[in-house]
């Protein structure tokens, strides 16, 4: 590999040249907190809220200071979201045809670890690194021994997340290198960006969703001559996002006809939607990667050693952070299966098997994680890419 070095802006690059693809790509080098010294981390695109019930919020001298009490969690948030951005601009720099997905995840996984500093629980990735495929919507990472490439016709969703002391963001973007999908992607990239325009402190979530379905049926896409109205996938959701917790209990719909809950100051959301060229449906199927450690459920009963001693071992890891298969093998686990079965079957984890479409369909996503502060909404994620 030669490399050189490249300043931009604030950050220092490394310039690459990687073989056997002769891609030259800029590298991040220096973690976040060397880039801003100081602490202070960039602010995301801040919009102001529209609703009349909401104008005076950003004058309110009391709602000011309700923001300077929360400097900290913000400096958290805002640095893991500055992290996103960077990691992401680097791996789609590596995504090309022919890589392998799991080589593709290590790479963006090794370098989110880098620059968010991993610090046990206190900082690092905040669940494993979706890489969906196709008809496949979401919860696939590649277990161990998976080789699937890439390929010049997949449309895929790269969804990732980083966390400080447990403040997620959770951002999700989609490649396609076929110009014959790129109505697919426009519909969802303005689906979600009309749901994050769209919420605001008070606003009801079946109000999101309606616009959100409105708008992503207004889109068609040709494919192979065939055409197709975008469908909103709607048994899959955005959601609040609680510390540690990256679905905190509040769902945000992509259709109309959802729950009347109002959002609430102060919350943290990831507005997510997801179009698709089938039945707009999903239901679970392949081998599962992903696992979750179940808050809900303290106890239960363990008849194997080895159940009690992955229990412990996920409990001090992750906590309450998702995880994958290839971690555990990475973290040097052995011979686990069988133990990680029965934390399912007893309720102590929740196994997030992939989500798909019919076969033969397209599926697209996109993504933003944004606060509800009491002045105005921060879009955290925002960057040139979306």
């Amino acid at each position: 590999m030669a490399t050189s070095t490249l300043a931009c802006g604030s950050a220092t690059f490394k310039l690459a040249l990687v073989l056997p693809h002769s891609l030259f790509l800029i590298s991040p080098t220096k973690p976040i907190t060397e880039l801003f010294p100081g602490g202070v981390y960039p602010m995301g695109e801040v919009q102001l809220y529209v609703q009349d019930f909401n104008t005076f919020r950003t004058t309110s001298a009391e709602k000011r200071e309700a923001e300077r009490m929360s400097t900290d969690m913000y400096n958290d948030i805002r640095r893991a979201a500055e992290c996103h951005r960077q990691v992401r601009k680097y791996v789609q720099g590596i995504i090309k045809p022919g890589i392998k997905l799991i080589d593709m995840c290590n790479e963006l996984e090794a370098m989110n670890r880098r620059l968010i500093q991993e610090n046990g629980l206190n900082a690092g990735i905040a669940f494993p690194t979706g890489c969906s495929l196709n008809h496949v919507a979401a919860h696939y990472t590649p277990n161990s021994g998976d080789n699937t490439v890439l390929g010049y016709d997949d449309v895929m969703k790269v969804d990732f997340g980083t966390h400080v002391n447990g403040h997620i963001v959770d951002c999700a973007f989609t490649v396609a290198f076929n110009p014959k999908y790129d109505n697919l992607l426009a519909a969802v990239k303005d689906a979600t960006n009309t749901g994050v325009r769209t919420a605001g402190i008070d606003v009801r979530l079946c109000d999101i969703g309606a616009a959100i379905q409105e708008v992503m049926e207004s889109y068609e896409v040709e494919i192979d001559g065939k055409t197709y109205q975008v469908k909103p996938i709607r048994n899959l959701c955005g959601h609040s996002i609680g510390q540690y917790q990256i679905h905190a209990g509040k769902s945000v719909p992509v259709v109309k006809g959802g729950e009347a809950t109002r959002m609430e100051e102060g919350e943290l959301y990831a507005i997510e939607t997801f179009g698709s060229t089938g039945n707009g449906q999903i239901r679970e199927d392949m081998e599962c990667s992903h696992y979750q450690r179940d808050s809900s459920v303290s106890h239960a009963p363990l008849r194997m050693a080895s159940s009690k001693k992955l229990l412990a071992y996920i409990n001090k890891k992750y906590d309450t952070l998702a995880f994958c298969r290839k971690w555990l093998d990475q973290d040097g686990q052995t011979s686990y299966l069988g133990a990680l079965k029965q934390l399912c079957d007893v309720g102590l984890v929740k196994a997030h098997p992939p989500l798909v479409d019919i076969k033969g369909s397209y599926v697209a996503q996109y993504e933003h994680t944004f606060l509800l502060r009491p002045t105005a909404k921060e879009v955290l994620i925002r960057g040139d890419d979306y």
